[in-house]
């Protein structure tokens, strides 16, 4: 699939077949997403694949009652790592971990595409939760759920914004 395609035909997708997801794709996922751009190359970010059934209905809880997060196959959580970015000061630890997880499940969402897979960008959640449930440390901080399986369903393009309402040539 040319990635121009890939980039059109992605989803969100919140129905999955109960079909699992092999751990050499789940692999492939996480190899392929820490290609992604990083500040000063420390790839400060951390995955958590979660397949256990309990696990997921946890975070679905935690994720403010979004039920297909249960029911997806395999949930990759990404988090930032403090320790890891730590020389860049405050700005690497407020901005630079959130887009290098950005750049990561974005590259997690187009890759599992090609394999077949939908996904679903899930920010909405309690940190405190997924923290505890996931007994993540200190120094890293969950920010995205990416629920993922073999769609049971193909949703329609959401309408976009015209491009004059957010493209500025050469100043705002």
């Amino acid at each position: 699939m040319e990635l121009i395609d890939a980039i059109q035909k992605r989803r969100s997708v919140r129905k999955y077949l109960p079909e699992p997801v092999s751990d050499e794709i789940i692999i492939s996922l996480i190899k392929t997403a820490n290609l992604a751009p990083s500040a000063g190359n420390l790839q400060a970010r951390d995955f958590i694949v979660v397949k256990d059934a309990e696990t997921k209905k946890k975070l679905a809880s935690a994720a403010l009652n979004q039920e297909f997060v249960a029911k997806a196959p395999v949930v990759i959580v990404i988090c930032t790592n403090e320790q890891k970015i730590k020389r860049y000061g405050s700005r690497g630890i407020n901005l630079y971990t959130y887009q290098d997880t950005a750049a990561s499940a974005m590259l997690i969402m187009l890759t599992a595409l090609e394999h077949g897979l939908g996904t679903c960008w899930v920010g909405a959640f309690d940190e405190k939760s997924v923290r505890k449930i996931l007994n993540i440390p200190d120094f890293a901080k969950p920010v995205i759920m990416i629920p993922i399986g073999y769609p049971a369903e193909t949703p329609e393009m959401p309408k976009r914004h015209e491009i004059n309402s957010y493209l500025h040539m050469e100043r705002w």
